[in-house]
């Protein structure tokens, strides 16, 4: 499952590489939702779709976020465990095989991907500056909410399905705070979730704005907030 907003011009060259990893594969599908872009991403992905049954297109009434996108797309998704995983690709399709592998022998109903556990896997680094406004975001947050995570904030997520629909039934955040929000659910309903180090490269064209990675720290707050209030129950 990809979210997806204004990628009109990286599917071209990321839409195969991901239908080409469904189909050695066999029964798996390739979901994209699209937030509302304002570029031909939709038309993109219809383009694609067409001769592949098992590429489907979802779309969201507008730009809601991109929390509610993956909720979205969880939601739909009909696989037995559903991936998230960025449109650009920073984490290469195939280190979905080294989450499921972390998952299984953990007997784990999620399993994230991360930066922070083994640097010598970050081919390409962010700017120093987002780099370091992560760190401390990890330690504002372990210190928020007791997560364990030294990443939460990867956007390679791997969810059985049972634990997806109970996670992203209970979703209330849009925006990027979601990624913790979700794993506070997963721990209060018993789900485990095992924390994985993955290849992974910084490709250009982000989407997270300065505005956007300060309102992830006030996203924490809410998180603490709902959880007390028994809103995730």
């Amino acid at each position: 499952m990809v979210p997806a907003y204004n990628e009109a011009a990286r599917f071209p060259v990321t839409l195969p590489k991901l239908a080409a990893f469904c189909e050695r594969h066999g029964s798996a599908e390739l979901l994209v939702v699209d937030d509302g872009s304002r570029d031909a991403t939709g038309a993109v992905v219809e383009e694609f779709a067409r001769g592949r049954a098992f590429v489907r297109l979802l779309r969201n009434p507008g730009n809601r976020g991109k929390g509610y996108s993956v909720r979205h797309g969880m939601r739909e998704a009909q696989g037995d465990w559903i991936l998230s995983t960025d449109a650009d690709l920073s984490s290469p399709i195939e280190e979905v095989d080294t989450l499921w592998a972390a998952a299984d022998r953990a007997g784990a109903a999620a399993a994230i991907g991360s930066r922070a556990l083994d640097r010598s896997l970050v081919g390409v680094h962010q700017a120093p500056l987002r780099e370091w406004s992560g760190r401390v975001f990890n330690v504002v947050m372990r210190a928020a909410t007791g997560l364990p995570f030294r990443d939460t904030q990867c956007g390679f997520k791997l969810f059985r399905r049972d634990a997806a629909r109970a996670i992203f039934e209970r979703q209330r955040l849009d925006g990027f705070g979601f990624d913790v929000e979700d794993l506070v659910i997963a721990r209060l309903h018993g789900f485990k979730v095992v924390e994985v180090p993955v290849r992974w490269d910084n490709v250009e064209g982000t989407k997270v704005s300065a505005l956007t990675g300060a309102r992830a720290f006030w996203d924490l707050a809410v998180v603490r907030w709902h959880q007390i209030r028994g809103r995730y129950r």
